[in-house]
């Protein structure tokens, strides 16, 4: 990896909440039935896609006997705290007002949750 974390596509992204979700090494058949009724999956295909995810660097293999397990090699709050910061920068110019608003006016988010942000920031400004 070369320091930024880049942005998965969807698929991948599904596969690396599975591998997040079990928090600890995993074969491709267990990745494979927890995609069940969400994509229709070969085998095949999901290898293809678990070696674009260790060679983009996050995920490690290791070979176990004739089969592979794979483990997550970045964290999926690493990964949110990425997609975040650059969500930020590139749609709303840093401004955590604009995507608040945008979010509250697109109905994404409610007064119960601009309620619940606001505790959140007094607690934060509580401990600084």
């Amino acid at each position: 990896m070369d320091g930024k974390i880049k942005r998965l596509p969807d698929a991948e992204l599904e596969i690396m909440l599975v591998i997040w979700e079990a928090g600890k090494q995993v074969s491709s058949s267990y990745i494979l039935e927890r995609l069940r009724g969400k994509r229709k999956w070969a085998l095949a295909t999901l290898m293809t896609v678990l070696a674009r995810l260790v060679e983009k660097g996050f995920l490690r293999c290791e070979k176990e006997g004739r089969s592979n397990s794979y483990q997550a090699v970045i964290s999926e709050a690493e990964y949110k705290q990425s997609e975040g910061k650059s969500t930020l920068e590139k749609l709303y110019g840093n401004s955590i007002q604009d995507m608040v608003m945008s979010l509250y006016n697109g109905k994404a988010i409610d007064k119960s949750d601009l309620a619940e942000l606001r505790d959140f920031l007094d607690k934060v400004a509580k401990e600084e």
